[in-house]
Parts: structure tokens; sequence; C-alpha cells
């Protein structure tokens, strides 16, 4: 009988140590990583909009920007850029498209998160528009041309001759609460 209770107090201490685990998994790591991310610069996170300003063009100098979209696991949706890379001045305004298709019979809503390589690129990599400030509804088998306008800024290090501006697209659809034809 102390057996059986003491296997019993074993295995609620084990229940209750993963729950435990999990919770900290959820909330406390992904803020810590965060913090980690900006103390450090890595990660090549990019920031919220750019207001534009007047920016001086440097013309003595091109940067290549490479673009790559992928599709989280779990989204059906094609997903890739218009565009493959563009040459661009430090300075320049660009717009460049990222097509999107809703593969599935029913209405999705997407969400794009940015990410900048090298990493020490991402503070200069400045987004004024950019799809991924929003949610992407798209219903069922519809399309949309996704626009993203950005600036190198000129004080982008002489050392960075390539940037890639890359995107992770995933399902958010159970996330939101209307439906997707009350979010167009």
């Amino acid at each position: 009988m102390a057996n059986y209770s003491s296997h019993r107090g074993v295995l609620i201490r084990s229940i209750i140590g993963a729950i435990a685990m999990f919770m900290f998994a959820i909330f406390v790591l992904p803020p810590l990583y965060d913090l980690f991310c900006e103390i450090t610069g890595i990660g090549g996170k990019t920031g919220g909009a750019y207001t534009a300003t007047e920016i001086t063009v440097d013309t003595s100098r091109q940067v290549e920007v490479q673009f790559v979209a992928t599709n989280n696991a779990t989204m059906p949706w094609d997903f890739y850029p218009v565009e493959h890379k563009v040459l661009v001045h430090p300075g320049e305004s660009k717009e460049i498209v990222f097509f999107a298709k809703n593969l599935t019979g029913k209405d999705m809503v997407g969400q794009a998160i940015p990410n900048v390589l090298p990493n020490n690129a991402a503070d200069y990599f400045l987004k004024t528009e950019c799809f991924c400030f929003n949610n992407q509804p798209l219903a069922a088998g519809e399309d949309a041309e996704l626009a993203v306008v950005f600036i190198i800024d000129p004080d982008l290090p002489a050392s960075v001759n390539t940037v890639t501006l890359s995107y992770t697209i995933f399902d958010i659809t159970d996330r939101v609460p209307v439906q997707v034809s009350q979010l167009q």
C-alpha cells in the first residue's frame, strides 16, 4: 500500500513539473529570447514601419538585396517573391511584390514574419510599407500581390554588399476571431 502511494506521489509531481515546464516555455522564454536578441543583435529582426525622412541616395554604391519566402509547415499557400533579387543604391526607395495564393477550400488568414541577414544589416533595412505589418486574409482559392517598400540606410556598413530579406508565413486563422470576409 505504501509503495502505491509513493508511486502516485511521484506521478503527480511529474505531471505538475511537466505542466510548469510547458508554462515556462510558452510564457517566459519568448520575452527572454527577444531580450537576448535585442542585446546581442542576433536574430535579424526588423523594426516596425519606418517614417521616411530626407535621405540622400548614395549613388556611388549598390547593395544586392535578395528575397526569400518560406511557408510554415502548416501553411498550405503558394508564397514567393516575384523578383528574387534587386540592386539598390543606399537611400533609394524600392518596392518589391510577393505573391500569395490560398490553395485550400477554406478562408484563411496568414501572417508573415520578416528576417534580415546578415544580422548586422537588420537595423539598416528600413521598411516604409510592408504586408508583414498586417494579417493577410485570403478567401478559398484567392490570390494576392503583397508589397513591401524599403530603403537601405546609407549608413549600412561598407563590408555589407548583400542583404537577404526573408519571410516565413504562418497560418493564424484560428487566432483571428472574425471572418476573413470581414477583414478584407
